[in-house]
């Protein structure tokens, strides 16, 4: 058997004696979804939808070629423009997704002259865009700033850049962004925040929680706003650069113009939205302390991502497995994605207090 045949047997083999194989399952019929990222509902809502439709009639069902070709349309321009003015940035670029935009970006700001700060929990698409700047990557334990700033001492870089979810996906606790900032500017560093699973749930007309002094801020469209695609938000120099030198922009084909035309719909879908964010967030608290009175740890989640952490693996896909039966689509997440299993509850605007009990009723 050819060696690269032998390597798969060998990584199937592996995956199976730890029963960490993978599948791909479409949801389950007439399960309550308590697993995606849509988290206002918005991908399905008739006006978001209408939107897409027309966009597709306007401009085609695809751009053709990379925005730097013949992709590029005024409407790409329209949802920067006004995605840019929503989170109070001077500029935004569009990215075909988050995990493209991360890289992307990371790899055109950092070189070698970098060191890069980044927290232990941070998405992989963080870690990877690091990786491939060639900077030096520095790890800081989760949401320890002491730690961090020690780090910033000891460390001879000639330039530093701080790198963060502002909500964490897997553990729904929000980083301490005014503490970086403070770190930033008397480290002299640039400071760049995931807002992926934070935009439209936080922050003033859901425009996230990242603060004013952010250099560069991630966020999806593929998430609250409920369609695809990434910004990056930051000044109008940085977004020359990154329009130049992130390869995962000038070497893609633009994403669809129909999704930038839906884009300027969603984001005032979201703005109004104030009413879904408050009933979601008395939700979450209902269901935070209703886990811990049934003896599960919530961990640190202060938000609508709530994990119920669990003593094993098995634990995690007996409790995921309870719960589908009952109707429920939430998902067990193991190692290596995560330190400790766990079921990940994401809660979403069409949530009700009758949700809430039957996963509570799941966990006694």
């Amino acid at each position: 058997m050819p060696f690269f045949e032998t390597d798969i047997v060998a990584f199937f083999d592996h995956l199976t004696k730890t029963n960490r194989t993978r599948t791909l399952e479409a949801p389950p019929a007439n399960a309550v979804d308590l697993c995606s990222n849509d988290y206002l509902c918005l991908s399905r809502h008739p006006q978001l939808t209408t939107a897409l439709k027309e966009g597709i009639d306007r401009y085609g069902a695809g751009s053709t070629a990379s925005r730097l070709i013949r992709g590029h349309r005024d409407v790409f321009d329209q949802l920067e423009t006004k995605f840019a003015s929503w989170v109070g940035a001077e500029s935004a670029l569009f990215f075909a997704n988050g995990y493209a935009a991360n890289v992307g970006c990371l790899s055109a700001i950092c070189d070698g002259s970098y060191a890069a700060f980044i927290d232990r929990l941070s998405h992989a698409s963080l870690v990877d865009g690091v990786r491939l700047s060639g900077a030096q990557k520095v790890y800081y334990r989760h949401n320890d700033v002491a730690h961090l700033e020690e780090l910033l001492q000891k460390n001879h870089a000639t330039k530093k850049i701080i790198v963060t979810e502002s909500l964490f996906s897997m553990d729904g606790d929000f980083a301490r962004l005014d503490d970086l900032v403070q770190l930033k500017e008397k480290y002299n560093a640039l400071l760049y925040v995931d807002e992926a699973h934070a935009l439209g749930v936080y922050g003033a007309q859901g425009r996230g929680v990242a603060p004013e002094k952010t250099d560069f801020r991630m966020a999806t469209l593929g998430k609250a706003l409920g369609l695809e695609g990434a910004m990056v938000a930051t000044s109008a120099a940085a977004r020359q650069l990154l329009l130049h030198s992130a390869r995962t922009f000038v070497f893609s084909t633009a994403p669809m113009p129909a999704i930038a035309h839906a884009g300027l719909t969603s984001i005032d879908l979201v703005r109004s939205m104030d009413q879904q964010r408050e009933s979601l967030k008395g939700f979450a608290e209902k269901l935070r302390t209703g886990i811990v009175d049934r003896g599960f740890s919530a961990g640190l989640s202060a938000s609508h991502i709530i994990p119920v952490l669990c003593a094993s693996e098995k634990a995690a896909l007996d409790l995921a497995a309870r719960a589908q039966n009952a109707g429920l689509h939430i998902k067990a997440i193991r190692p290596p994605t995560v330190k400790q299993s766990r079921l990940r509850i994401s809660l979403n605007a069409a949530v009700d207090k009758t949700t809430i009990d039957r996963i509570l009723n799941v966990l006694q």
